[in-house]
């Protein structure tokens, strides 16, 4: 049992730190916001993993992944709202500084926990990936449902650890994110970074 959970811990720490949507997310969170609202989008970020957790337990997730027209829906919805984030980004980059020392202040942009929560909810690979190879990974030794719910939550801590992480370094290089000419060019990055992923999600295969 203990090979089996070592093997989905490689695993799954793999997946976790692959840079994908949430990253871009978060990064999008911390220059507009500052690291404590990024944290609390790292958080909406967990909670959305736990979700899907409990829908792929009750069966429910498997109905999504396995339905080609709900499934279309959720990625559509998913890939509106990254493309929505990376314009947005894009738009409040153009028109506003960092959060400046000057004033002070930092820009708001809605509850940061909704705003990772929503994010991950949309996501419909998170169903295919809780249902199609997250049961490979469960030990055979335990009930199905224990084993998913025990990898469901390893992933989520996986999850907020690495994004808490990159959040802390993040602020630790707040001075040079700071500079004018350096948060313009992160800003024009990870906008163009988000509607892209919004893209992949859009024309990916079921």
């Amino acid at each position: 049992m203990l090979t089996h959970f070592l093997a989905a811990l490689g695993v799954l720490g793999l997946l976790t730190v692959a840079p994908g949507p949430d990253m871009a997310v978060v990064t999008r969170r911390a220059l507009v916001a500052g690291p404590a609202d990024a944290l609390r989008t790292v958080g909406g970020i967990a909670t959305g993993l736990l979700i899907w957790g409990a829908l792929t337990v009750a069966g429910l997730a498997a109905v999504l992944a396995a339905s080609p027209s709900a499934y279309l829906v959720v990625k559509l919805l998913g890939a509106g709202y990254l493309v929505f984030l990376g314009a947005q980004t894009l738009w409040q980059n153009r028109r506003a500084a960092p959060a400046s020392a000057d004033t002070g202040t930092r820009i708001t942009a809605g509850s940061p926990w909704r705003t990772g929560l929503v994010s991950n909810l949309l996501n419909p690979k998170i169903a295919v990936f809780y249902t199609g190879l997250l049961p490979t990974l469960a030990p055979p030794r335990l009930p199905a449902a224990w084993a998913m719910t025990v990898l469901v939550i390893l992933h989520t801590v996986l999850t907020f650890s690495w994004l808490g992480s990159y959040v802390l370094l993040l602020s630790k290089a707040g001075h040079v994110l700071e500079e004018p000419r350096t948060h313009r060019a992160i800003g024009r990055t990870t906008g163009v970074v988000l509607i892209g992923f919004g893209l992949v999600v859009a024309t990916a295969a079921g």
